[in-house]
């Protein structure tokens, strides 16, 4: 039996031996994956690295990774009470009290929290991407220039947007006003014998002339957000926190994305053919703008407009964006 098993094992390591050796044959005569390429990129794509082998005379695959260092840029978006912005300044340029200036002092003697008349959002960029490209040389005797198609993928969200902790403070008094704003007017609006607005224990707020008093100040002033922009109707989009007391906003494309560009590559270094330099200038096709959807759902890319501001001007510019432009050096290692 031992004997069996040896003559069958043996065999089979002839035929993988025989198959090995015609494989590595057939690959050198081709011209496939005898040379390992490893390169260090930096660009718009941020921060990466490559690993090229050769596919033919003309050709080589080449697999790799990228993503974006993390940086953060401040945003700002102005609280308000009511629909309609208010100008602290009369004609004269003396201060006036607003609205919101009458509804932050209220919160601040209710809550201790001092409401501030912005929130501060840090956006941030998230994307990262493998890449899986091929690279032609359309001449043989010239293989500085190369044209490339291939495509990324990675997450959909490629960037994101959050309030910053200082603005805590505001966003949970506008959550209590909006609160009170609604269980005040669903109060009122149910009638006589009023249900409570707050009930703390045995203790309830339903006092007749207070609830009548606190509908017709809310019904008034309206609830209180962030005017970001506003529907194709013309009414405000009024951001407000979430269930937990944040606003937040996410930029989506697709997770496919398609990639065609041209390149240039040469010597490093004269007379050495270890390291070379290519720079790669291309498109990488998103299949339209991204989408700027906020913590409520709302797109500010298609859903809003009249965005002003910063916010605005990066709304404006992802609008502009149907193809991400690519610029990327690399730095290239021959192996072998």
């Amino acid at each position: 039996m031992r004997i069996i098993v040896l003559s069958v094992f043996v065999a089979i390591c002839g035929l993988s031996a025989s198959a090995q050796s015609s494989l590595k044959e057939t690959l050198d005569e081709y011209h496939m994956f005898n040379h390992l390429d490893a390169s260090i990129t930096l660009g718009t794509t941020g921060l990466g690295f490559d690993l090229a082998t050769p596919v033919g005379d003309y050709a080589q695959l080449r697999v790799g990774y990228a993503f974006m260092p993390s940086f953060h840029k401040s945003m700002y978006f102005g609280v308000q009470v009511g629909d309609t912005p208010e100008s602290k300044f009369d004609a004269n340029g003396n201060r006036v009290q607003t609205k919101f200036d009458k509804m932050a002092d209220a919160l601040n003697q209710v809550t201790g929290y001092q409401v501030n008349d912005e929130v501060e959002m840090i956006g941030m960029p998230t994307y990262n991407n493998l890449k899986v490209l091929v690279d032609v040389f359309p001449f043989q005797n010239d293989r500085r220039w190369h044209v490339t198609a291939g495509f990324f993928l990675g997450p959909s969200k490629i960037a994101e947007a959050y309030n910053a902790t200082e603005a805590m403070p505001t966003l949970m008094a506008v959550s209590i006003y909006n609160t009170m704003h609604n269980r005040t007017l669903a109060s009122y609006e149910a009638g006589w014998p009023y249900p409570p607005v707050i009930s703390v224990g045995k203790w309830q707020l339903d006092e007749t002339d207070l609830i009548e008093k606190l509908a017709d100040s809310f019904t008034r002033y309206g609830r209180m957000g962030m005017h970001v922009g506003d529907y194709d109707d013309g009414t405000p989009y009024m951001m407000e926190p979430g269930d937990d007391g944040m606003v937040r906003a996410e930029v989506k494309t697709n997770a496919f994305k398609p990639y065609l560009g041209l390149g240039y590559g040469g010597r490093l270094l004269k007379d050495n053919d270890r390291f070379h330099i290519a720079v790669d200038l291309g498109a990488m096709f998103w299949g339209g703008s991204p989408s700027i959807v906020t913590h409520e759902g709302v797109n500010l890319t298609k859903d809003v407009s009249n965005i002003s501001g910063k916010v605005g001007d990066y709304v404006s510019l992802a609008k502009t964006f149907k193809v991400f432009p690519v610029l990327d050096v690399r730095l290239i290692y021959h192996i072998f």
